[in-house]
């Protein structure tokens, strides 16, 4: 089975909806299932990240189970994604700078996402829509039992 991950996003954020979809515009090979952070079933796979944890930041389930936060799931999702292991290994080599770049764009999503048009967020809302209608959950399921 190739590998595979599981991004989740805030839902209710504008912003991070764009920032997925452009993830899942990259991912050509359907390799990204994207899941809104508020969902019951994220609430499910992410079970060992707590609670309040869970809304401060991204996070990626990568196909061994391991979840990673914030800036760490830059190198695991990048590495999935056409073109991107150069980028995944300058992720691994510089972990605080990528961390650091992740929480300032993090901090200010509110005032980035007054900048994407409410056509940009359609769209992105659209193409989140058509991957999540063929989301399989299961083989995370049976890795979080």
């Amino acid at each position: 089975m190739k590998d595979r991950g599981v991004l989740f996003y805030d839902g209710d954020c504008g912003f991070c909806r764009w920032c997925v979809a452009k993830v899942l515009a990259w991912d050509r090979d359907g390799s990204v299932t994207p899941l809104a952070i508020q969902s019951p079933e994220a609430a499910e796979l992410l079970a060992g990240v707590e609670p309040e944890r869970r809304l401060a930041s991204w996070h990626f389930l990568d196909s061994d189970g391991a979840v990673f936060s914030a800036g760490a799931a830059f190198s695991p999702l990048l590495r999935l994604l056409p073109g991107g292991s150069p980028l995944a290994a300058l992720a691994s080599r510089r972990p605080r700078g990528v961390e650091r770049a992740y929480g300032l764009v993090a901090a200010n999503r509110g005032a980035l996402g007054a900048l994407v048009t409410k056509g940009a967020r359609g769209r992105a809302d659209r193409r989140l829509a058509a991957r999540k209608s063929s989301v399989n959950l299961a083989p995370w399921r049976a890795r979080s039992r």
